[in-house]
């Protein structure tokens, strides 16, 4: 089962939430977005919310295509199953306030399964909160501030294996 293609992309999950979606679908879902504040990562179908528990230190967004299903990783902290439609074969993988971190052509347009898993949340989020907690008492600056988030021991990471399972089916526009 090999691997088609992967894509690495660094983003600061502003508020807490990354996006990945297909670079046509604009629109968010606000009912999506706050499921993934309780499931981690959720979506719609056009629009995936990845869902840190700290707003500051860049995470790492991997995705990776492949020729078939596969098992998620046993080492991850948390997995869930997920389907994204693509059907520019674009996907953007968004940052709120900052806007798109990046973006990865696919393989094909159409319709992708697969599973979402993430790694090194809880550590980054306590690093997150003990850095707060000590700017606050020793009264850093902004520079202080980003330079440790440069010095986090743990990465956030965030992977999205998925593979093509079929064609987007086409809008008739008459109806």
């Amino acid at each position: 089962m090999p691997l088609i293609a992967d894509c690495s992309i660094t983003a600061r999950p502003d508020r807490g939430i990354i996006e990945v979606y297909d670079s046509d679908a604009y629109v968010g879902d606000d009912e999506a977005l706050t499921e993934s504040r309780s499931r981690v990562v959720a979506g719609n179908g056009y629009h995936l919310y990845l869902h840190s528990l700290q707003p500051d230190i860049p995470v790492q967004i991997n995705i990776r295509i492949w020729d078939a299903p596969q098992p998620p990783p046993t080492d991850a902290e948390g997995t869930t199953t997920v389907t994204l439609e693509a059907e520019t074969g674009l996907l953007v993988v968004n940052q709120l306030t900052y806007g798109p971190a990046g973006d990865m052509t696919l393989p094909r347009p159409g319709v992708y399964d697969g599973h979402a898993t993430w790694t090194g949340r809880q550590d980054t989020a306590a690093y997150h909160e003990a850095t707060i907690r000590r700017a606050v008492q020793e009264q850093w600056g902004p520079d202080q501030i980003g330079a440790s988030w440069q010095q986090c021991p743990s990465t956030e990471q965030y992977t999205l294996d998925l593979w093509f399972v079929r064609e987007s089916e086409l809008d008739d526009e008459d109806d």
